[in-house]
């Protein structure tokens, strides 16, 4: 019986092994023809990358646990599945949280229920663990029996196949991109817990693919994109996927550095440069030598400071502040910006040539509100980092707080949504355990749609949360959006909104600068340069 039950799931997947397909394909197919084999509620792939569990496939989970990343060492249940080696079963009393309670997806709407039925098995490949199958069930006494293991355990046998059939294809397929620079690396795995480009939208994997591209040569990088979409890692990834990655990645603010500063910083100095040039110092050039340099913000640079870069862009030669000496550097330079730099040359602020130089090879990083589901699977990496933080059992958020979600269309992009569910999380525990009371942390955390709006109260920085999640009667009133935009032109309008969230935050602060920067979560430095753009006087 078991074994023409694993034939029956084999046959179609044999077929598929000689077929051209997406890696995601591929592994939906294992899962479903696993699903058939195990009545499981949901089953997961999860890959072992350093001391994380990542999800690469998943059926019968919610959307945003594809986003999450497992800390091994913090979930008990997949330590135990990865020390044993084969296959094994929990005792559906077990008391070991489940990672996947309260996100199996059919229960959504029936309240944040726990896992009562989880087996699993290491898949390894290599002589190596690869990762593991995990299958869950509500119902206790699913997998009862022994030949449910023997199933799982034969069947990881030919899931070992396909993943590593998989990673073989993409391999060739990198070998292929790469073939004018074979030392590049692949793709960032994100261990040790390190950031990654989540996200499976069209737009996502078409930048992932000109990140691919240009990362295997060695051309200047410029990274565009809204504030808060993520463009430092995207300049990570390109390092990370070059040959240079064993070499350093040196990352400088262009916004943050004062006008006397930057060519020390840039190009180091020598003793007695200036007051306080106590010793020889290499700037980031040098440091980077060999290696990638990122300035970000990079449309913040003066002029004559764009003149100076320009040389060391071109020959690779600088010179030490205060120093006659040339010195030769190897830099791969990628630089980002939220400002149309095409606009900046034609409005005089940056010198053409400088751009030139620059955007060699174009990234555009798309904003949060072009990339569908990917908000989710965000949002799941998001909240797994807080419950590790804030050491939770669990967390999840209910069917209301998705729709939210995704009906939100972000105008902080990444950056907002990450500092919304923190602050979410922080309303709902604060809710279940409501100050001066000593009690137990519940073993689930469920966020509702009533701790986003919580949230959007607590960060008025319009438009916010507030003023697309929130009831209308509840939304702040902006006085601008009832002006037509067709009367003045979308430039002029944005910048008319600008100029007067600035100002209604600062004349609500008194004139304190810190202040209205920390309401509208921009940088003290930055808000002042947009005010002095956008014609607001300083008092």
């Amino acid at each position: 019986m078991t074994s023409s039950k694993i034939l029956n799931a084999v046959i179609p997947l044999v077929a598929d092994l000689a077929q051209e397909m997406t890696e995601r394909e591929r592994l939906r197919r294992l899962l479903a023809a696993l699903r058939t084999l195990l009545p499981a509620d949901a089953v997961a792939l999860l890959r072992l990358e350093g001391e994380w569990l990542r999800p690469v496939a998943m059926d019968g989970l919610v959307p945003d646990a594809l986003g999450r990343r497992f800390k091994v060492a913090e979930h008990p249940r997949l330590a135990q599945l990865l020390a044993a080696g084969q296959a094994m079963r929990f005792a559906p009393d077990s008391p070991l949280p489940d990672p996947y309670d309260g996100l199996i997806a059919h229960s959504l709407h029936q309240g944040p229920l726990h896992v009562h039925d989880c087996m699993g098995c290491v898949l390894q490949t290599g002589g190596l663990a690869w990762g593991l199958l995990t299958l869950d069930a509500l119902q206790p006494g699913r997998f009862e029996g022994s030949q449910a293991l023997e199933l799982l355990q034969a069947f990881s046998n030919l899931a070992a196949a396909t993943v590593a059939t998989a990673e073989r294809v993409q391999q060739i397929s990198q070998v292929a991109r790469s073939a004018n620079a074979p030392a590049a690396r692949g793709p960032a795995q994100g261990a040790h817990g390190m950031r990654q480009i989540l996200g499976s939208s069209p737009a996502i994997r078409q930048l992932q693919k000109h990140i691919a591209l240009v990362a295997a040569s060695d051309l200047a990088v410029l990274i565009t994109g809204e504030t808060g979409t993520g463009k430092e890692l995207v300049a990570q990834a390109v390092h990370a996927q070059s040959a240079r990655a064993d070499r350093p990645l040196i990352s400088i603010n262009c916004a943050a550095l004062p006008d006397n500063l930057v060519e020390s910083e840039l190009f180091g100095h020598v003793r007695g440069a200036f007051t306080g040039a106590l010793a020889e110092r290499r700037g980031k050039f040098e440091q980077a030598h060999q290696g990638t340099l990122f300035l970000d913000e990079v449309g913040e640079l003066s002029l004559p400071v764009q003149a100076k870069l320009l040389r060391v862009l071109q020959s690779g030669q600088l010179q030490r502040l205060g120093s006659d000496r040339e010195h030769q550097v190897d830099v791969r330079v990628i630089a980002a910006t939220n400002r149309d730099l095409a606009d900046e040359v034609r409005a005089g602020r940056m010198r053409a040539d400088f751009y030139h130089r620059l955007c060699v090879y174009p990234l555009v990083v798309p904003p949060l509100r072009k990339r569908d589901s990917d908000t989710l699977v965000l949002a799941g990496s998001f909240l797994e980092e807080n419950r590790s933080r804030l050491q939770l059992g669990g967390l999840r958020l209910d069917s209301a707080a998705q729709a939210a979600l995704l009906r939100y269309p972000w105008p902080g992009n990444v950056r907002e949504l990450e500092h919304c569910i923190s602050r979410a999380v922080l309303k709902a525990l604060s809710r279940t355990l409501p100050q001066g009371k000593d009690r137990a942390r519940p073993r689930m955390l469920s966020i509702g749609e009533e701790d986003l709006w919580d949230a959007a109260a607590a960060a008025p920085m319009p438009p916010g949360l507030a003023g697309a999640a929130l009831p209308a009667s509840a939304a702040p009133a902006i006085e601008s959006a009832s002006t037509p935009l067709a009367s003045h032109g979308l430039r002029d309008s944005l910048q008319a909104y600008e100029r007067q969230l600035v100002s209604a935050s600062l004349a609500r602060h008194n004139g304190s600068w810190a202040a209205a920067a920390r309401e509208l979560q921009l940088d003290r430095a930055n808000l002042q340069r947009l005010a002095k753009r956008l014609g607001i006087e300083r008092h």
